[in-house]
């Protein structure tokens, strides 16, 4: 009895050595075959027998171990990934690596599903080597991969090619075969009892995957569905923090648009309750608007600010802006109309600002309604001071003879000046069948008078402006005829705009004092007349602009002016040549028009009279011998020789 565990020891402690040193299972049947080579008993064989097969336990039992251990440090190692990495494609790569090299494959991919295409496609391979598999889509249902996402359970198969239990397509065959791979196993990704993905390990030779195997891929398949729910929540976290960085930033934004709109009305209310002007507005408008505002009257003349360049098409946006209701875009500017009901008082130009939020341009409207608030104010206040000075003109063209001095210091407790010149001008509607032609022509006048020192009223069939002589009043000296015919001549145009029809318009001389300006207004109203009667209705002109009919009608009787007017060039040329060109066309004028007569009276001969009147057409224009003309030089040559030219 103790020769067999003598025996046997030198076997046993080989066994040991073997367990120790993790030799492979065939090197233990080599202990017992060795007895048998040296001829032990049968009991020590027996005994060898019985402690290679515990050896052989222990070896297995051991090998399981270290295959949990390395199972547990993958597991560890993919719950580090997920917990310190934020990279979703990094721990996906390393949740295929590991069950790669875990599982001992040829390779590992993961698949997932592609809601907008309706499909599955390669989210992540390792150890793959074809371009075909690895672009691989599968539609939903289609392959092993199709059976495990339909069935939420796992699948595996020793040789892919010839397992019926898949629905095969030529694509997946294909790129099956083009990767060389025959055993397949795929397990579900699942959150939530949901199939939101497949991962797979693969063999490019027959194999049967163990239930160990099966688990640990299920394992690492619940690894890669939460790394995949952390990433959507990851993104959708980023996502709801970016909307509510851009809410916060549109509520800052909202929040100082609607300050900035309270400072704006706070400001633009203490400028009208202080009686700040038109150009107070813009300039406040444009310092909380960061542009340059410019404020236009009904006809687009500038009430504040600098007119705005290239303003072509600025009417067709005041248009739009009138039926809108609101501002519009024209070009780089903003435009507004300002209203006050139907009627447009003036335009906002807004420049400098191309782009303008709600609240901003809600402020440029409402300047637009101050605006409007201020100029209707304006208007109230003109028309009632109008209406006042009004009754002073109507009294002195009634009775200037009656209290002169009286009138004059009744216009000075008004503002107005008597004694300073002024022109009388005479407006009358050019259609008098228009039976409210007048009413308008009186509002017109108010209007084209606002913003000056000039006054209005009406007086008999027509409407009477007294306006200031700048001209004498800036120290210049034009002729009186010529400020009369440029004050005519602007007072019809501007007044038929504003009154929507045509207005003839006579000016007098520049008079100072009740008495003169009375006879200029009489003046002024005979020029009205005389237009009316040549057929200029719609015009404006003074008696000067007149010609002859100008000395006819004129209270001053300027003889020496209209022959000036009328033979100037002739005299200047004569003067500068001495030349006899005025004797000439007398002469030609005395003969009644014969040549041959007028050479006669003036000793020439007959070419020298046509050359001389080759020359008067030179200087006077080639309808100097037209009737209407050739009478008012006639009425010059016979005025100048009485003056003893």
């Amino acid at each position: 009895m103790n020769d067999l565990p003598t025996g046997s020891a030198p076997a046993l402690r080989r066994l040991l050595d073997l367990l120790a040193s993790g030799a492979a299972t065939e090197d233990f049947a080599d202990v017992l075959a060795d007895a048998r080579r040296r001829g032990a008993p049968a009991a020590v064989l027996s005994e060898i027998d019985d402690a290679t097969w515990q050896a052989l336990r222990v070896h297995r039992t051991m090998r399981q171990h270290r295959r949990r251990e390395a199972e547990l440090t993958a597991l560890f190692d993919t719950a580090g990934d997920l917990a310190a990495s934020r990279d979703l494609d990094a721990v996906l790569q390393a949740i295929v690596r590991r069950a790669r090299m875990l599982l001992g494959t040829h390779t590992a991919y993961l698949t997932l599903p592609d809601e907008a295409a309706g499909d599955t496609y390669m989210r992540v391979t390792d150890g793959s080597v074809s371009v075909l598999f690895q672009t691989l889509r599968l539609s939903l249902g289609d392959g092993l991969g199709g059976l495990v996402a339909q069935t939420a359970r796992p699948y595996a198969t020793p040789d892919y090619r010839t397992d019926a239990r898949f629905h095969h397509t030529g694509t997946i065959d294909a790129g099956v075969l083009d990767e060389g791979l025959v055993a397949i196993i795929g397990v579900p990704l699942l959150l939530g009892g949901r199939v939101i993905g497949v991962l797979f390990a693969a063999d490019r030779s027959p194999r049967a995957f163990s239930p160990d195997e099966v688990a640990l891929l299920c394992t690492l398949a619940a690894h890669a569905a939460i790394a995949l729910d952390t990433a959507k929540s990851v993104a959708d976290t980023r996502a709801a923090l970016a909307e509510l960085n851009t809410a916060n930033e549109l509520i800052r934004a909202h929040s100082a648009a609607v300050q900035r709109a309270e400072q704006g009305h706070d400001r633009l209310t203490d400028l009208v309750l202080r009686g700040a002007e038109v150009p107070d507005v813009a300039a406040a408008v444009a310092a909380l608007l960061g542009g340059e505002i410019a404020v236009l009257d009904a006809e687009g003349e500038p009430l504040a600010g600098r007119a705005a360049p290239g303003s072509a098409g600025l009417a067709e946006a005041a248009a739009a802006s009138r039926e809108e209701g609101r501002s519009v875009r024209h070009g780089e500017a903003w435009v507004c109309a300002v209203l006050a009901g139907q009627e447009q008082l003036g335009t906002l130009v807004l420049r400098g600002r191309p782009d303008l939020d709600d609240a901003d341009r809600r402020l440029f409207e409402r300047a637009g309604v101050v605006t409007a608030l201020l100029l209707l104010l304006r208007r109230s206040v003109a028309e009632t001071e109008n209406r006042v000075r009004g009754e002073l003109l109507a009294d002195l063209l009634a009775a200037p003879d009656r209290d002169p001095a009286g009138l004059t210091a009744r216009g000075r407790r008004l503002g107005v000046d008597l004694g300073r010149p002024h022109l009388v001008l005479v407006a009358e509607p050019a259609d008098a069948r228009d039976a409210g032609a007048r009413a308008r022509l009186a509002g017109a006048a108010g209007r084209y008078l606002f913003g000056s020192r000039g006054i209005s009223a009406e007086h008999g069939e027509a409407v009477v402006l007294l306006v200031p002589d700048e001209g004498a009043e800036g120290g210049g000296a034009p002729a009186p005829g010529d400020a009369a015919q440029r004050a005519a001549e602007q007072a019809a145009e501007r007044l038929a705009r504003l009154a929507g029809s045509p207005v003839t318009v006579g000016a007098g001389r520049p008079a100072a004092g009740p008495v003169a300006l009375a006879s200029a207004h009489a003046e002024g109203l005979r020029c009205v007349r005389a237009l009316r009667v040549l057929g200029r209705a719609g015009e404006g002109a003074s008696a000067r602009a007149l010609g002859f009919l100008g000395v006819l009608l004129g209270d001053g009787h300027d003889v020496d002016g209209f022959v000036r007017a009328t033979l100037g060039p002739l005299l200047e040329y004569d003067a500068r040549r001495g030349t006899e060109l005025v004797r000439t066309l007398r002469a030609y004028f005395d003969c009644g028009g014969s040549l041959t007569r007028a050479k006669d009276e003036l000793h020439v001969h007959v070419n020298t009279v046509v050359q001389r009147l080759d020359r008067v057409e030179v200087l006077l224009g080639g309808d100097w011998s037209r009737p209407e003309r050739s009478l008012e030089l006639q009425l010059a040559l016979r005025l100048q020789l009485l003056a003893g030219g």
